[in-house]
């Protein structure tokens, strides 16, 4: 159970930071501002969780690190189920400072941080920017179990994968990457819930790209497991 807390717990600070500097700051930080928020928050969440859980935090991941022989199978539903309660949890947090806000309604009717397709941006291109995002961000996670990044490293490596795949593509689609971080804002708000399905679908097929992919050219290793071994 230490694990499943630790994601569920993971996730929704990394809502809290991520999303929350979008509601609150994100006209006058922009899109730089917001993808450091994301990444910072995420190697704060690894440093704080990553020897509770593996600090997942993102069901793409629990998803690529399983097909690639890295966690057990047995786990990835109650991660999953986790990270989306935690999710919701962190988008409620927000939710209700929103909402004892004198602008709160327009805050929450401007997208509460919800994930959605920018003017002009169609749902091919949409879904593409999304999977290929997804797929060096997996890739990016995947290598550092394949080669000996020491425990310190790591969480460095993540914030900055994220912050790079965040930058390319929170213009296009606001950066999702992750289909808990796309469903917790969502359900939490009642804000652009028609495209909810589009920001679960792609990034799990970029999590299944980049299995492919890192096998393709590095082979299967198994080496290294990013659960506690304890749990």
């Amino acid at each position: 159970m230490k694990a499943y807390i630790g994601e569920l717990i993971g996730t929704a600070l990394l809502v809290l930071i991520g999303c929350g500097a979008t509601i609150f700051a994100g006209r006058s930080i922009g899109v730089l501002g917001i993808a450091l928020a994301f990444g910072f928050g995420l190697t704060v969440v690894v440093y704080l969780i990553d020897g509770v859980s593996g600090a997942h935090v993102n069901p793409a991941i629990t998803l690529t690190l399983a097909l690639s022989g890295k966690f057990p199978w047995n786990k990835v539903l109650g991660y999953i189920v986790a990270q989306i309660v935690g999710a919701i949890l962190g988008s409620a947090i927000l939710f209700a400072i929103v909402s004892n806000m004198t602008n709160g309604a327009l805050i929450v009717n401007t997208g509460f941080a919800t994930n959605a397709l920018s003017s002009g941006v169609g749902v091919i291109a949409g879904a593409l920017i999304e999977i290929i995002m997804t797929m060096v961000f997996c890739l990016a996670v995947l290598d550092t179990t394949r080669t000996n990044w020491s425990k310190d490293s790591i969480p460095l490596a993540y914030g900055i994968a994220l912050f790079a795949t965040y930058i390319v593509a929170m213009p296009l689609t606001g950066a999702s990457l992750n289909p808990a971080r796309s469903i917790g804002p969502a359900l939490v708000s009642g804000q652009n819930l028609d495209q909810l399905g589009l920001f679960v679908i792609s990034p799990i097929f970029g999590a299944v790209l980049a299995y492919f992919v890192h096998i393709f050219v590095f082979g299967r290793d198994r080496r290294r497991k990013t659960d506690n071994p304890n749990n």
